[in-house]
C-alpha cells in the first residue's frame, strides 16, 4: 500500500463518522493504527524472536529484566514483580517454569536469611543474550523502511502520548513497562 492510501482503519473511522456524526473520531485513526501495529506487527515479531530460543515472551521479560540489572543479575522477588508490573503469584508461576528449565534460580539472600533473590543461571544468560540479539535484529529490520526523520518523529510522538496518558491517569500511574523498556508491546 502506498503512503497515504486508505486502509482498514480509515474505513472504520469513516463508518463511525457516518453513524455518529456528532462525535469527533479522528483520534481513532492514530490510536487504531498504533494498536494494530503493536498487536499484529510488533508483538508477533518479538514473540517469534524469543520463541526461536525456546522461551515465551513472558519468560523473556523476566530473563531480560535480570540481565539488564548487571552482574550478578539478581533481584528480590518483590523488585522483579514490581519491575514487570506483575503479581507475586504470577511471578512465582514464571519462576517455577524458568527454574525447571535451568534458566533462573532462587538463591538465599546474603543480607536477609528470611528471603531469597532470583538470579540468572549461565544458561539463562546465554539464552536471553541470544534472544535479545535476534530481537534487536528483527526490530531493526522492521523499522528499516522508515527514514531517520520518520523514526525520530515517531519516537517524539510516542513519548508525547506516554506523557499525556501519564498526566491524565489517576496518580500518574501509567508508566512504560520497566521490564520491557527495550521491547515491543506484545501479547503475553
Amino acid at each position: 500500500m502506498s503512503e497515504g492510501a486508505a486502509d482498514a482503519v480509515d474505513g472504520i473511522v469513516e463508518d463511525w463518522r457516518r453513524e455518529r456524526p456528532d462525535l469527533e473520531v479522528s483520534a481513532l485513526t492514530t490510536v487504531g493504527r498504533l494498536a494494530f501495529v503493536a498487536e499484529n506487527v510488533i508483538g508477533p515479531v518479538g514473540e517469534r524472536a524469543v520463541e526461536r530460543h525456546g522461551i515465551a515472551k513472558g519468560d523473556f521479560d523476566v530473563l531480560a529484566t535480570l540481565r539488564r540489572t548487571g552482574a550478578p543479575y539478581a533481584l528480590s522477588p518483590s523488585a522483579l514483580s514490581s519491575e514487570l508490573m506483575m503479581s507475586r503469584a504470577g511471578m512465582t508461576k514464571r519462576m517455577d517454569r524458568l527454574e525447571k528449565a535451568g534458566l533462573a534460580e532462587r538463591i538465599p539472600d546474603a543480607d536477609d536469611r528470611r528471603s531469597f533473590r532470583i538470579t540468572l543461571t549461565a544458561e539463562g544468560r546465554r539464552v536471553v543474550d541470544a534472544a535479545l540479539t535476534d530481537l534487536a535484529a528483527d526490530l531493526s529490520a522492521l523499522v528499516s523502511d522508515l527514514t531517520d526523520t520518520e523514526r525520530e518523529g515517531l519516537d517524539r510522538a510516542l513519548r508525547a502520548l506516554l506523557r499525556a496518558g501519564r498526566d491524565r491517569s489517576p496518580s500518574n500511574a501509567i508508566q512504560p513497562p520497566v521490564g520491557s523498556r527495550s521491547l515491543p508491546p506484545a501479547r503475553t
